[in-house]
């Protein structure tokens, strides 16, 4: 679960009122991110194109790194037989 400082914590009306204030912080990394509130709750998050970037960036890798691994359990099966023929298999769904 994400935490906020209390600094971070933003009503949606003074967000809108100084909008051009709140992105010169986050453009210039006082805060690294900013929670809207709308009746005292949090509807959305803000933060700067920079860090946008990098967390889209380290999803990427995550996805990439999921799904190489995903390849080499199947390979490791394929090559220790551990892998049935594909007639096997849809006779199984047939089943």
């Amino acid at each position: 679960m994400v935490t906020f400082a209390s600094d971070e914590l933003i009503p949606a009306s003074e967000f809108s009122k100084k909008f051009g204030s709140f992105l010169n912080i986050l453009v210039s990394n006082k805060l690294q991110k900013l929670a809207i509130l709308k009746n005292n709750k949090i509807e959305a998050v803000v933060v700067s194109k920079e860090r946008y970037e990098s967390m889209e960036n380290a999803l990427k890798q995550y996805e990439t790194k999921k799904f190489i691994d995903s390849l080499e359990a199947g390979l490791d099966d394929v090559k220790n037989k551990r892998v049935h023929p594909i007639d096997e298999l849809w006779d199984e769904l047939d089943d």
